[in-house]
């Protein structure tokens, strides 16, 4: 038999902790306490309330069969209240927002509606990893485009102007970025409007860090003009520890909404009813909520400051997310290899900031996700290292 894969898959890598924590679970079944702050998933519940709702509504036997794609009326309407609420932007529930099944799945959605093969995309650099394999998948043209401290993680406009921006259909932004955690800035998202308008590129902000240690969330739709040329994504995997249930957004104009739409509608079956009510009610939860999250994870940095520190790493107190990302002080010292001590040595799982593009090679990200006693464990088990 000769069978082989599709140049698609033989393009890209799986992902990283996909691979990174079969690894970690193979040292646990042999009974090796790894403690883990590679990833960003929250480990506490959703509200009482959120599972509250979806637990009632299990029992509505009409709540299992196929639902709409556009997502249940009531949710859409939820999603526009709350960018109204919290970003004071104004939505159309029915032509401009549309449900997705997770952030992750929006990438895929949106590269296949506007990106043919052969366009070129700008990919940030350090980046979330999927931006690059999913551009690959689709047969596009990646162009990255250099973040840098010195910069404060923001992209070079007029590095930009230097590309061939007549080949380019589509530009990722991510901020507050991950894995930097640098801030949203209202100056950069004005520019990449501006940027995307001026030579026909579709702008994407991945949006789900807006809420995490940060008190003023931004949208790149309170920027004028903004939704002729851009789209947002937005969570709920962050900001209401939803992570494992899969929902997200995309807000944009109506015509962009409607290819995403025809695309997503061709891949999957819409999402669940009852989990569905359940996002509407989280969609719900007020101030005191994510005032409360963020305590816990303000108590949490701090000792992964500690961490940095230890492990020889500084860092810009002004991140934002549910990361903290430090530069290696040691030149001779690669991130790859100091996080492969980290869990050898230590039984400590860390990022490697190469994992997120070159620029990102002589970084590491910690994540906030472990309760704060695992954390000063890890500390104490990096401090005993030789």
């Amino acid at each position: 038999m000769n069978i082989s894969p599709s140049r698609r898959v033989r393009d890209i890598k799986e992902y990283y902790f996909s691979t990174k924590l079969r690894e970690v679970a193979a040292l646990r079944r042999q009974g090796v306490d790894v403690i883990s702050l590679g990833v960003g998933g929250p480990d506490r519940p959703p509200h009482a309330s959120v599972i509250e709702a979806m637990t009632e509504a299990l029992h509505d036997p009409s709540a299992h069969g196929y639902q709409p794609h556009v997502g249940l009326q009531v949710l859409r309407e939820a999603m526009a209240a709350w960018y109204q609420r919290w970003y004071g932007v104004s939505l159309d529930s029915d032509s401009e927002v549309q449900p997705l099944i997770g952030s992750k799945e929006g990438v895929t959605h949106i590269s296949l509606a506007f990106l043919n093969p052969g366009d070129g995309v700008l990919v940030p650099d350090p980046g979330y990893p999927t931006y690059s394999s999913i551009s690959r998948m689709v047969g596009a043209e990646i162009f990255n485009y250099d973040l840098r401290e010195e910069n404060g993680w923001q992209p070079d406009f007029e590095a930009l102007e230097r590309l061939p921006l007549e080949r380019i259909r589509l530009m990722w932004l991510n901020y507050p970025h991950m894995p930097t955690g640098a801030p949203a800035r209202m100056e950069t998202l004005r520019k990449a409007v501006e940027f995307g308008r001026r030579h026909n590129i579709v702008i994407v902000n991945d949006n789900p860090y807006s809420f995490i240690l940060n008190d003023s969330p931004v949208s790149i739709m309170q920027v004028e003009g903004a939704k002729e040329i851009a789209i947002e994504m937005n969570s709920l995997s962050k900001s209401h520890n939803m992570a494992g249930w899969r929902v997200g957004m995309a807000v944009s104009n109506p015509q962009f909404i409607s290819w995403i739409l025809k695309v997503k509608s061709n891949i999957d079956s819409g999402q669940f009813k009852p989990l569905m009510l359940a996002a509407t009610k989280a969609l719900q939860a007020g101030k005191e909520w994510h005032d409360e999250l963020n305590s816990l994870y303000a108590s949490r940095r701090k000792v992964a400051e500690e961490i940095m520190e230890a492990i020889g790493c500084s860092f810009d107190a002004s991140q934002r997310g549910l990361f903290l990302w430090g530069r290696i002080d040691d030149p001779a010292v690669e991130s790859e290899a100091l996080a492969d001590r980290l869990l050898a040595e230590a039984r400590v799982f860390v990022t490697p900031g190469s994992v997120f593009g070159t620029n990102g090679r002589r970084y590491i990200r910690l994540s906030l996700c472990a309760p704060e006693e695992r954390m000063r464990e890890a500390l104490d088990r990096i401090k005993a290292m030789k």
